[in-house]
């Protein structure tokens, strides 16, 4: 039987976003990127949207537990999921295994110099915010943006010397216990995220199965 309560892992610019989209459309699940859970839940002013704005509005992270029940309100009654941003630390997947059953986690694996490779191609729209990637999707012209035609600018966390200490701060510390916590419940696989879109798509699709 083909696994539809699923956990997304691995470094920014592994490419979990995009298949999450994918997966979640190919089993018929929602797809939940929980930071635009968060967004949604802050925009429509919900009880759990306004308790997260106090934090927010303090400069504060919103506390795992709050962010563990936005989840548990949106997946509770749907036949599965594809979870994408979350857990980001062990304490959250703690948090996570009281709220549902994850019954796979796939960890999306890449080596260190492609990811500064990919993320240092994104360019993004200053004025309506859209994303591009030079190498996997570039715009039309030299960056220049397809809808607004003006320049193209590259995020300040977006510089090699910024990503790498992005991978070893903050993934490389908080991973490893994720990791470790799936692989003793025999629910962990792992995906090598280096090749195309198309080829780390069906290497998920069996890792499901």
């Amino acid at each position: 039987m083909t696994a539809r309560r699923i956990v997304l892992l691995g470094p920014p610019g592994s490419g979990k976003g995009t298949q999450a989209v994918r997966l979640a459309a190919w089993l018929g699940v929602p797809h939940i990127s929980t930071g635009d859970l968060l967004r949604s839940e802050v925009q429509n002013r919900t009880e759990l949207g306004l308790q997260a704005q106090r934090f927010m509005d303090r400069g504060e992270l919103v506390p795992d537990a709050l962010v563990a029940e936005m989840i548990r309100k949106h997946i509770e009654r749907a036949p599965g999921f594809v979870l994408d941003g979350f857990p980001r630390n062990l304490r959250q997947a703690e948090i996570l295994e009281t709220v549902t059953v994850v019954e796979r986690a796939l960890h999306f694996q890449i080596g260190r110099n492609e990811i500064v490779r990919r993320l240092s191609a994104r360019r993004v729209c200053p004025q309506c915010g859209h994303v591009y990637n030079l190498i996997s999707n570039p715009p039309q012209r030299d960056s220049v943006c397809d809808e607004c035609h003006i320049a193209l600018v590259q995020r300040s966390d977006d510089t090699p010397e910024v990503i790498q200490r992005r991978i070893e701060v903050q993934y490389a510390r908080e991973i490893e216990p994720i990791l470790d916590f799936y692989r003793k419940r025999n629910v962990l696989r792992e995906i090598d995220a280096s090749g195309d879109i198309d080829s780390v798509y069906r290497a998920a699709q069996r890792a499901l199965e």
